[in-house]
């Protein structure tokens, strides 16, 4: 493990001025532990493998060095070699995240000027407009595995002079089902490059995917989740009642922003609909969704235009929402990993954030899995107005310790949602 201390500054990470110049404007005060722990081996051109959730800035801790590798590459700032070829392949598990890290990388490219081209290809949309944008090839290829196995098939790219590759979210894209996509393309790229991996999690297909894959790498390990600046809550609610508690708590605390998660595309909009005829409004997101229209419902959410978003667990990864108050487990999330990446979305960079979780008597065995698999224990909570019934009491303490008492307040009636 590294035992590197946080760097000052980003200068003493051996950055050069353009991504310096950048930094600054953009008001980047310190590196973070992994940024200032991973740039340097990874400038040194290093094998990475990192865990560390999103929000602790690791999509900098790659793109950084890969930029400024690719410049001093081309000295004379010359546009990309002809042939379709790509040299720095980022690899991800979503749409979403893969426009997000392509544009956050063109955004660290300001002042180079264009030379460093940048290309992001996914599913949802047309793929002869990403064809199009791969004519003469990319210095940085940011994809979905299936997308670009359909792209690389249709020769419209080719990996065999890739230098650098990068696993984003490796845990996610093999829980998503690209075990046989990442065989392939892996087979693909020259066994002679920089490979940097991150993954919040790192379950035996992992392990599996980085065994004979990367040479002798830096290891880096960081906390999947910051206690001081993430707070997380459990409620136990009555059989029935997730919806009367979830409107409680919206309307109490008046949240700018709330960023909800349920388990299936028509749960979600179900739910808005219940919510709408308690005067809350809600949108939706999920994989049911074109890609037009889940691109503007992020930006809205983004942008404060939308308060309330309710989602399936394409939101759990790879979106960036600064300052996001509150995150909510109205279904709690199949896998115990799952967890960790949901709440993951509020108290990101340092900020405050709140994550609740709402569970009734079915949910309770289910939520002390997550609690062991994820190594955190959570004391189960009531909201005022909305106790537990005598009827349930005793089934709620013979699982678990005597709850605390309820938080907040409410109207003393209980009212089936």
């Amino acid at each position: 493990m590294s035992t590197i201390t946080t760097p000052a500054n980003f200068t003493e990470l051996g950055l050069i001025p353009p991504l310096l110049a950048r930094l600054t404007e953009l008001e980047y005060q310190q590196p973070t532990p992994i940024q200032a722990q991973a740039i340097p081996s990874v400038l040194a051109g290093r094998d990475l493998i990192a865990g560390a959730n999103t929000g602790s800035g690791k999509t900098a801790t790659f793109a950084l060095p890969l930029l400024q590798q690719l410049h001093e590459e081309k000295p004379s700032m010359s546009k990309t070699a002809k042939g379709n070829y790509v040299s720095g392949l980022i690899l991800v598990p979503t749409r979403e995240l893969a426009k997000q890290v392509a544009d956050t990388i063109r955004s660290y490219a300001v002042y180079f000027n264009g030379a460093i081209k940048t290309v992001a290809v996914f599913g949802g949309v047309s793929a002869n407009t990403q064809m199009l944008s791969l004519r003469g090839g990319t210095d940085i290829l940011v994809a979905t595995p299936g997308r670009l196995l359909d792209l690389i098939s249709s020769n419209a790219i080719k990996l065999d002079k890739v230098k650098t590759l990068v696993l984003d979210e490796a845990d996610r894209m093999l829980s998503l089902g690209f075990t046989d996509e990442l065989t392939k393309l892996l087979a693909l790229v020259p066994q002679s490059k920089q490979t940097l991996l991150f993954s919040a999690t790192f379950p035996e297909q992992v392990q599996t995917l980085t065994q004979g894959l990367l040479n002798n790498p830096v290891e880096i390990q960081l906390q999947s989740a910051d206690a001081s600046t993430l707070v997380q809550r459990v409620f136990s609610v009555n059989r029935g009642e997730k919806t009367a508690v979830l409107a409680h708590l919206i309307q109490q605390n008046q949240w700018r922003q709330a960023l909800i998660f349920v388990n299936a595309k028509n749960a979600c909009n179900h739910l808005a609909e219940k919510l709408s005829k308690r005067g809350i409004t809600a949108e939706v997101f999920h994989g049911d969704k074109g890609q037009g229209a889940r691109s503007r419902v992020l930006e809205a959410f983004k942008a404060g235009e939308i308060e309330v978003l309710i989602a399936t667990d394409i939101a759990a990864r790879g979106l960036d929402i600064e300052k996001l108050p509150v995150v909510i487990n109205f279904d709690l999330p199949r896998s115990p990993a799952d967890y960790m990446h949901r709440i993951g979305r509020s108290g990101r960079a340092g900020e405050v954030g709140l994550a609740l979780s709402l569970i009734d008597y079915e949910d309770y065995h289910h939520f002390k899995i997550i609690e062991k698999k994820n190594k955190i224990r959570l004391e189960r909570e009531e909201v005022a107005g909305f106790e537990v019934e005598e009827e349930f009491k005793e089934e709620y303490l013979q699982l678990n310790k005597p709850m605390a008492k309820p938080a907040g307040t409410g109207k003393k009636k209980n009212k089936r949602s």
